[in-house]
């Protein structure tokens, strides 16, 4: 069964070890004389990109997670019905279902670039190998592949529907501008009343954050814990001047991987149960829905009635115990 690879794009001027690459691709077929399977297309622009995503039949895209910063190629191919064969990347984590694509492992983060290479290429071969190139060539009485077609009309309308600008266009309008238009009127009314308190309070807020410090209760339970069971958690939160309506207290937490790092993490608000001096005791309760190792952080972030988002970029404030 016989495969074709076509290579094309070019390497950022300073990035010597994509040059690299390429230049090893080139010698490589040259060394192995396979012209006739693999083609490096020279000179890549816009006009060889569109004859590409229209072309052919499988996209691969085979970034280092989590560098890809989106991959929108894949997002045309698949418009063109080119099915994708990716890393769970940049849009691919988003794009990809088993009825429209192959995903290239699953999402994991290694820190020896040189294990996730090996582990990577080889998961590639074993999809190429057993699922893409017997799906592509295997064909009904009348010479035509119909799970290949199942699966590119599958990706052409789940994907073509999704991942477009008209989609983008009107998120962008219903999320943030036509929000920033009422907040920018709300935040104008009374002679920028509101505008003026929120940057006073920013001031303040800005000018004590340093003096917030925050600390876990260890709480043991006197019972065992099961999968479905709610553990308590208090913290103490140290907020010198501030008080509760300035701060919001939160539990970040979920279950440990092999790296002691949350995955999954879910978000919980903590409520003020006690003020001890300029001591304020929280309380919460985190559901422990599986069985598992579970981790956990306080965080402190500010909070106004008027603050759009409380990492809004005028207020990079965030406090954490770890």
């Amino acid at each position: 069964m016989p495969v074709q690879i076509i290579y094309s794009g070019k390497a950022h001027p300073q990035d010597n070890d994509g040059k690299e690459l390429i230049k090893s691709i080139i010698h490589f077929i040259q060394d192995h004389n396979l012209r006739n399977h693999i083609v490096f297309l020279e000179d890549y622009d816009i006009n060889v990109a569109r004859y590409l995503v229209q072309g052919v039949d499988v996209w691969l895209n085979t970034p280092r997670r989590p560098f890809e910063a989106s991959g929108t190629s894949g997002m045309k191919a698949a418009v063109n019905g080119v099915i994708n064969l990716s890393v769970l990347d940049g849009w691919w984590c988003e794009g990809y279902q088993q009825d429209t694509g192959w995903a290239i492992g699953s999402g994991e983060i290694y820190t020896n670039p040189e294990e996730q290479d090996s582990i990577e290429s080889e998961a590639l071969y074993n999809l190429l190998e057993k699922e893409v190139i017997p799906l592509y060539y295997k064909i009904d009485r009348v010479g035509l592949p119909r799970e290949w077609i199942v699966k590119m009309k599958s990706s052409i309308k789940k994907i073509g529907a999704t991942f477009n600008t008209h989609r983008m266009l009107i998120e962008y309008t219903e999320k943030f501008y036509l929000s920033a238009t009422r907040e920018g009127q709300n935040l104008s009314k009374d002679s920028a009343l509101k505008a003026k308190n929120l940057v006073a309070w920013r001031k303040k807020l800005k000018e004590r954050w340093p003096q917030i410090y925050l600390y876990v209760d260890e709480i043991v339970s006197e019972k065992d814990i099961y999968a479905g069971d709610k553990y308590p958690v208090r913290v103490k939160a140290h907020l010198d001047t501030l008080t509760p309506d300035d701060v919001t207290i939160q539990i970040y937490y979920g279950l440990l991987d092999i790296h002691d790092q949350i995955t999954d993490g879910q978000v919980v608000d903590m409520k003020p149960v006690e003020n001890i001096g300029d001591e304020y005791i929280y309380q919460t309760e985190i559901s422990l829905p599986a069985s598992g190792r579970y981790g956990f952080t306080a965080r402190a972030l500010p909070k106004h009635p008027d603050l759009i988002h409380p990492l809004h970029p005028f207020t990079p404030l965030i406090k954490t115990w770890e």
